[in-house]
């Protein structure tokens, strides 16, 4: 295996696959799963028919209420509520500066400063320093040890098996496009379109995604698995409003994580509609929402100042499939992963 200090720009190659470690800020996992493991990562189809599936039968999703103190102070010093593009900017620099903790070595000087605090006696720092160490512990359990919020191995269960050529992919709110390149590696020849209305998330969190991370994908010529790197993908980044985009219907697939549940009900069709209208015949909707579930209560709870600066709800895929059914969509494959819900589906 090897370690942060050997790291070259392709330090992965097919003698690591099956291999797992953590890296300071993150976890490469480029193990497969079998037949008999599957259901570890994806459990699927739970829903029978989705036109005998109603609202009182599932309920609504549950919102989010905590909010971050940065956008509660901004709002106090602005007088009014914290528009949309604001609120993405706040959130996605403060996501992306989690993303490259060196998770031990702040947590060392996180616990430094919490003795510090207890020396000063004054309750207020020691709270400060207390919830410094809880969140870094929370997030290292999430997105280091679990792999959570990437979960390489439950996305790709998600993906595959789609009837797909060097697929065109648009991803809407990309942040750092990391999904867009998983299915980039899945069906080599992908021409991936990544779309986000925060330049900060073009010019750092996908700039700044790491080029030595590895995506465990397919070889067609040798029909094994082969392991791909961002600059392996052939990627267009274009910085706007989804509302404004006129690419026509041109994509084989339409691709968004984690969008739907920052739109209230009344919006949520228009969300839909947007995942509609780039689409080729054929083609394939693919959506991941956050779990409505106790650990991710607690999870945006705790970390509130890093992940709640919009509106946001967690979701049941029952809760999540329905709005897209009801939204004209077919649901051809439903199911959760780790910490999110996922659907592929196509406009009827």
């Amino acid at each position: 295996m090897l370690t942060e200090k050997t790291i070259r720009p392709h330090p992965y190659s097919r003698r690591h696959i099956g291999k797992t470690e953590k890296l300071p800020s993150y976890r490469v996992d480029l193990r497969s799963y079998s037949d008999k493991e599957y259901n570890k990562f994806v459990a699927l189809n739970t829903v029978n028919d989705w036109s005998q599936l109603s609202w009182k039968d599932i309920g609504k999703p549950f919102e989010v209420k905590a909010e971050s103190k940065d956008k509660t102070a901004w709002e106090n010093e602005h007088k009014k509520t914290m528009d949309p593009h604001t609120s993405w900017t706040y959130f996605n620099k403060a996501f992306h500066e989690w993303f490259v903790k060196d998770i031990p070595k702040e947590a060392q000087e996180a616990k430094k400063d919490f003795y510090k605090s207890l020396r000063s006696f004054n309750p207020k720092e020691v709270r400060q320093a207390l919830g410094g160490i809880v969140q870094l512990q929370l997030w290292n359990y999430v997105h280091r040890i679990q792999d959570g919020i990437w979960d390489p191995r439950g996305k790709r269960a998600l993906f595959e098996g789609l009837d797909l050529q060097k697929p065109k992919i648009l991803f809407l709110g990309a942040a750092e496009g990391y999904e867009a390149m998983q299915l980039g590696a899945m069906y080599p020849g992908a021409e991936i379109t990544m779309v986000d209305y925060d330049e900060y998330c073009r010019s750092t969190r996908f700039a700044e995604f790491p080029e030595s991370y590895p995506f465990l994908g397919d070889n067609p010529r040798t029909g094994q698995s082969k392991v791909y790197y961002k600059d392996d993908f052939t990627i267009d980044y274009a910085v706007d409003d989804i509302r404004n985009l006129n690419y026509g219907r041109k994509f084989d697939i339409v691709l968004s994580v984690g969008l739907l549940e920052h739109f209230p009900d009344e919006y949520k069709h228009e969300v839909a509609d947007w995942h509609r209208r780039f689409l080729k015949p054929g083609g394939y909707a693919i959506l991941t929402t956050p779990r409505n579930q106790v650990r991710s209560r607690v999870y945006y709870r705790i970390m509130a100042d890093i992940m709640n600066h919009t509106y946001r709800e967690l979701m049941t895929v029952e809760q999540m499939g329905l709005y897209m059914y009801e939204n004209g969509f077919d649901i051809l494959r439903h199911g959760y992963i780790k910490v999110h819900n996922g659907l592929v589906c196509q406009p009827r």
